[in-house]
């Protein structure tokens, strides 16, 4: 019997609003050591993702331009919304996992959000997820 995407994927993931600031995304990740955040909508309806990666270089710009002492200011009069990607792949739960495997090792995918048929955020699947699998299954 193969496994799904649901086998492997994290559950009701952290998320925030497109309305919620730079600064409670960054402080999200810092806090619960996430590197990809779900933007979901008031409906759960995922609209976008947040990835550490989108982080670092918007704060590393604000620092160079304003500097270090405007940082915390600055992250929280910037949005999620202007800053979150929106052309972005997603799975469902019922998902073959040899399949997502062979996108993530192809596009190179730090993790991909796991949306129900009403695209509402239903969990997260992660690389370090696989990497669990695959130390599992070498034990």
């Amino acid at each position: 019997m193969s496994q799904t995407v649901s086998d492997l994927m994290t559950v009701d993931p952290f998320a925030v609003s497109s309305d919620n600031s730079l600064h409670d995304a960054h402080n999200l990740m810092k806090e619960k050591n996430v590197r990809h955040i779900p933007v979901i909508d008031e409906d759960g309806v995922l609209v976008g993702m947040l990835t550490q990666k989108i982080m670092i270089a918007k704060v590393m710009g604000i620092m160079a331009t304003y500097g270090a002492n405007a940082l915390e200011r600055k992250e929280k009069h910037t949005k999620v919304q202007d800053i979150m990607v929106d052309d972005f792949a997603s799975v469902t739960p019922t998902q073959p996992l040899s399949d997502v495997v062979r996108f993530f090792v192809e596009n190179r995918h730090g993790c991909m959000p796991v949306v129900d048929q009403q695209n509402k955020l239903v969990g997260i699947l992660t690389s370090s997820d696989f990497v669990r699998l695959a130390a599992a299954l070498l034990s």
